[in-house]
């Protein structure tokens, strides 16, 4: 019984986040709310981080109301002077940066083709959009959150990135190059912070499929059913169904504990496999 208990003991350290500070960008979201709340089930202290002020107040009273800790965070990922604000907030209040989520992110509806539309009519300027809210908006939480990650404390920065990085999902160019730059980013990042500071990580999940705000529409139809797109992706999904949000949550939760303390530079695909399958 005694080994049983230890045993016990020493997995529940290895993930655990007690003490640990973090912040999510885009918390205000579906997967990113549950992603914030999944961190604060097991332990840490969370910054609510996201443009939309009601929703972000909405999720840190969930955090609290479950007997978590948590502060909303109004910022966008592109405003590096509202960023800034928040990090000073969070120093302010809980003295350390530990973890720093970016799962704010998605494409933008000028840069989708629909119809009969081709790549030599995308917008230059909706590309070009797409591309600071997924790139540029987890470069510049990185650089603002991360500079607070001390060599004493250390930390560990997950990306999101999307099956749309490695393999070929229609309609979405240039949602699919940004989510390519945000992997090689992580790549680059996990190598040269790694041999700069030795205690900072940076991985990356890859979601497969997950029903949100911004694709519900694409997916599902009002009645419940599966659009064409969304009978599509089921079917070259093996399990055979959409993801759930805590699905994703429990490997963005292992790359931020120490059970993953010598994990640097991945992308983790969480897809019901999804990027496995050649559809034959």
């Amino acid at each position: 019984m005694r080994a049983e208990t230890g045993t016990q003991a020493s997995l529940e350290r290895l993930f655990s986040l007690s003490g640990k500070v973090a912040v999510v960008t885009g918390a205000t979201g579906v997967l990113g709310g549950a992603m914030a709340r999944g961190l604060a089930r097991v332990g840490a202290r969370v910054g609510v981080l996201g443009r939309r002020e009601e929703r972000a107040e909405e999720v840190a009273r969930e955090i609290l109301g479950s007997g978590g800790e948590a502060m909303p965070l109004l910022a966008d990922v592109l405003n590096e002077e509202r960023l800034r604000a928040a990090r000073e907030a969070v120093l302010d209040r809980w003295g350390r940066m530990d973890i720093l989520v970016n799962a704010a992110g998605g494409n933008v509806p000028g840069a989708t083709l629909s119809g009969d539309a081709t790549i030599f009519d995308l917008p230059r300027e909706a590309f070009g959009e797409v591309f600071d809210l997924n790139l540029v908006g987890t470069l510049l939480p990185i650089q603002i959150f991360g500079e607070a990650m001390t060599r004493e404390t250390g930390g560990c920065i997950v990306n999101v990135s999307s099956m749309a990085a490695v393999r070929v999902i229609t309609r979405v160019a240039g949602y699919s190059a940004a989510k390519a730059a945000v992997e090689n980013l992580t790549r680059w990042l996990a190598v040269d912070l790694a041999r700069r500071y030795g205690s900072i990580r940076v991985n990356a999940v890859a979601p497969g499929f997950f029903l949100g705000e911004q694709n519900r529409a694409l997916l599902v139809n009002e009645d419940g059913s599966l659009t064409e797109r969304g009978r599509a992706i089921i079917e070259h999904t093996p399990v055979g169904r959409f993801g759930e949000p805590e699905e994703l949550t429990g490997t963005v939760i292992w790359l931020c504990s120490p059970a993953a303390n010598f994990v640097n530079g991945v992308v983790v695909p969480v897809d019901g496999g999804f990027s496995a399958f050649s559809g034959v």
